[in-house]
């Protein structure tokens, strides 16, 4: 027995002093979900076909990592009354689109995550802001571009800011060697799927090294209070790729997006934990960069010389910011027997919706005629107060009778033809008053109790939509 026990004793010590070891682990691609064992639904989030196999390394080494970053203060309990109430202190970036998406400006020791197409301008728009910041010191971590091909394009922008540090590397390690000495005041990594632990064995881009990178920048951000900037890939289905658990790390979410064929970028929260998650930014592609917008809707309404059917502006929100954007409708009879439905910048199912709600609410048969809808521009709109717009432009180009372009459509329609209250109406109509335009369609339901000697725009309220075929048409 005694030696028995003095064996075991042996190995036990022995085991302490032995390398780390590898592991094969399955994680899924949407939560994170980690298993020892192969996996057709993931057992967390129910998704399936999400499993992908990966290798982690256990032991001494893998916890290494965390000691090399330290906290410069421990953090305590306390209780709630006595925790400071003062705003997070941000740094006022030089766009102010930037500023918007992100709650007012760049929050001390946040993680921001910034995704996109590819070519669709991530790197552009960092690298120009990085660029232009005044007195501020930032270092630009590129693991996909030479420090050469960085220089080229910041010429092409424009260099402001000589404090702008370009290095090009992917240990993380090694990254966190020169922050300790170049101690920026903002770092962008471009981008997080190029970077590599080396306490994780595993090809960069895989979820083990997501996870780990992203949380070593997140440990370096909030240990040290410097923003981080990561550019992330996406997918074919457009979601950021690597486990969902990445965009559960960063305080912000990021979603750069936009069609080629047009000049405009919209930069859209997903996740704010600083501020509304509903922001947007826009911005538009020219030859030396990119150019913020600070008035869209006098760019997304575009200038006619003759009235045509089938054209109506909605008065929208999107976050806080009231704009105005044009809707184009055609309805033609089915050539082909089957009528078509197709919807650009809008939901399709609710395009349906709201054409059977006019053929059995108002009486027109627009069962056996094609439908087209497109939102000018390249926008993608959710909010329900461009339903009236879309009925105004169905309604106008099947009767082949132009809409005045001084006119614009802000509320939401029911199942029953019934015209529906909006938020923020006021700020809606202030925005069609600013830009000069004559009358305003409302839900009869928000004109109750409106200020409308406030406003130089007529204000029509309206009950149903065959109310509002007869104020348009007669």
């Amino acid at each position: 027995m005694g030696m028995f026990l003095a064996f075991y004793y042996f190995c036990s010590q022995n085991n302490k002093g032995m390398p780390a070891k590898e592991k094969t682990v399955f994680f899924c691609k949407e939560c994170g979900n980690e298993s020892p064992k192969w996996f057709g639904k993931c057992p967390a989030c129910g998704a399936w076909n999400t499993c992908e196999e990966s290798s982690v390394v256990t032991g001494k080494e893998s916890k290494s990592v965390k000691k090399n970053i330290e906290l410069e203060s421990q953090s305590i309990p306390l209780p709630i009354k006595e925790i400071s109430n003062a705003k997070e202190q941000r740094i006022i970036l030089p766009y102010e689109e930037l500023n918007r998406v992100l709650g007012g400006g760049l929050v001390l020791g946040s993680l921001t995550l910034v995704g996109g197409e590819p070519g669709i301008g991530k790197s552009t728009l960092l690298l120009q802001t990085a660029l232009q910041l005044a007195r501020r010191k930032v270092l630009y971590i590129s693991g996909e571009e030479s420090q050469t091909q960085i220089k080229m394009r910041a010429e092409r922008i424009g260099i402001h800011n000589t404090d702008c540090l370009i290095l090009t590397e992917t240990n993380t390690q090694e990254i966190l060697k020169h922050f300790k000495n170049v101690q920026p005041d903002i770092v962008v990594v471009d981008s997080i799927q190029t970077l590599e632990s080396p306490y994780v064995d595993a090809a960069a881009g895989s979820i083990s090294q997501i996870r780990e990178t992203a949380a070593e920048m997140n440990k370096i951000a909030k240990a040290y209070q410097v923003p981080v900037f990561l550019i992330g890939h996406i997918t074919k289905d457009g979601s950021i790729a690597g486990p969902k658990i990445l965009e559960h790390i960063v305080d912000t979410v990021l979603q750069f997006e936009g069609d080629r064929h047009y000049g405009f970028r919209i930069l859209r929260t997903i996740k704010n934990r600083f501020g509304s998650a509903s922001e947007l930014g826009i911005f538009e592609m020219n030859a030396i960069g990119l150019r913020e917008v600070t008035n869209p809707s006098e760019i997304l309404l575009s200038q006619r010389d003759e009235e045509v059917s089938g054209i109506a502006i909605a008065a929208t929100m999107e976050g806080q910011r009231p704009m105005l954007i044009e809707t184009q409708a055609l309805v033609s009879s089915a050539a082909y027997g089957t009528p078509q439905r197709s919807a650009t910048g809008f939901d399709i199912r609710r395009m349906n919706m709201l054409l059977a709600v006019l053929e059995k609410r108002a009486g027109f048969r627009l069962s056996i005629k094609d439908v087209f809808l497109n939102i000018a521009g390249g926008l993608h709109v959710d909010d329900p107060a461009i339903d009236l717009a879309v009925i105004a432009a169905v309604l106008s180009s099947n009767a082949d009778i132009p809409i005045p372009s001084r006119y614009a459509f802000a509320a939401e329609v029911g199942l029953s033809g019934e015209i529906r209250a909006v938020t923020r109406i006021e700020a809606r109509i202030a925005e069609a008053d600013k830009l000069g335009f004559e009358k305003i369609f409302v839900s009869k339901y928000n004109a109750k109790g409106l200020d409308t000697k406030r406003f130089k725009i007529q204000i029509v309220p309206v009950a149903s939509v065959y109310e509002l075929g007869a104020e348009l048409f007669g």
